[in-house]
């Protein structure tokens, strides 16, 4: 939103100025591929064409596009049982991850991590973890490793507000926060735990308050605008980078779709819904795009048709993917 002192073309300009439009365009595709693929795959689940479960995104794509266009190449990420968002915001293709989730050697954990934990080193993503806050001190090891090695590089380490409830936030962001870490901690508070309510948990009204009993900075932004989260981001990812860290971001979002892929939302009133609904991500950010004048409608509708094309390739070309052999069991296993 413009500036109370700027005009809606001052704002425009201003935007344009610190930001390019092909990276724009690149933000706005970006969401665009996590939507469509997240779309794509709850029917393919529906159909039984894949094993295993599903834990979607749809909704927050601006919390994984936003901080991960804000990290730079050697800078890695922590993910959780929800990352597909993660794993496409971080470069891994539609391709790798869709192979991933038919049980295919030629995705990216070579069939054996599935949708709850993918990720691939080479990209900066460590295979997710499901154990609700468990990438938390692994984010801080990691980040703790880059300091005694004097490495200028970051971890952005995601997680849910369900996350903030158990033992491993407090341990892993104290830990961070007393040896001055390279993390930025992103809690994507999507309201709900599952099916519980943050408030209902909870007496601090924001998350990122926690961030002063650590004597660390905090700060909540609107998760479903994808600029407020890169800005936001890149900030953390500076003080982090010149030993100002760790940084606690609150990412505020909303998840179109349940918990996991039989649970059909009930306990999210219509109303509450039908708001935040009307504050989608991408829509937001195509309006800003058309505003701006930097892509017409058409051209955002070809962004969309061009993903939705690439996706159903990459589903042929899934199905025909080669499976694990048994022998395979005994590779990539440490002791």
């Amino acid at each position: 939103m413009p500036h109370p002192t700027e005009s809606l073309g001052e704002h425009a300009q201003h935007l344009l100025d610190r930001y390019p439009a092909p990276f724009l365009l690149g933000l706005y595709e970006r969401m665009v591929v996590i939507r469509e693929f997240e779309e794509g795959v709850k029917f393919l689940f529906l159909e039984g064409s894949m094993p295993g479960t599903i834990h979607q995104c749809q909704g927050q794509e601006a919390t994984a596009v936003g901080v991960c266009s804000a990290l730079e190449e050697g800078d890695f990420i922590t993910s959780t049982f929800r990352g597909h968002g993660h794993a496409l915001a971080k470069g891994l293709s539609v391709e790798s991850l869709l192979f991933e989730l038919f049980g295919a050697s030629t995705g990216c954990c070579k069939g054996k991590g599935g949708s709850m934990h993918v990720g691939d080193m080479d990209k900066g993503m460590v295979p997710g973890i499901a154990i609700v806050g468990g990438g938390i001190p692994l984010a801080a090891g990691m980040a703790l490793a880059y300091k005694m090695r004097k490495e200028p590089r970051v971890v952005a380490c995601f997680f849910g507000d369900g996350a903030v409830a158990e033992g491993a936030f407090h341990e892993g962001v104290n830990l961070a926060a007393i040896w001055d870490l390279p993390v930025v901690f992103v809690c994507e508070n999507n309201l709900y735990g599952a099916s519980t309510r943050v408030d209902l948990v909870m007496r601090n009204e924001r998350i990122a308050e926690r961030a002063a009993t650590y004597g660390i900075r905090g700060q909540t932004v609107d998760g479903n605008d994808v600029l407020a989260v890169h800005q936001a981001t890149l900030t953390a990812v500076d003080e982090c980078r010149h030993g100002k860290g760790p940084v606690l971001l609150e990412l505020l979002t909303y998840r179109r779709t349940g918990h996991s892929r039989r649970d059909p939302c009930h306990y999210q009133p219509q109303d509450e819904r039908d708001t935040w609904l009307q504050r989608d991500p991408i829509d937001r950010f195509g309006g800003l795009l058309i505003e701006l004048g930097v892509a017409a409608a058409g051209a955002l509708d070809q962004i969309r048709a061009d993903v939705q094309t690439r996706f159903q390739d990459a589903v042929v070309e899934a199905r025909h993917q080669p499976l694990p052999t048994l022998a395979d069991l005994t590779t990539d296993v440490l002791a």
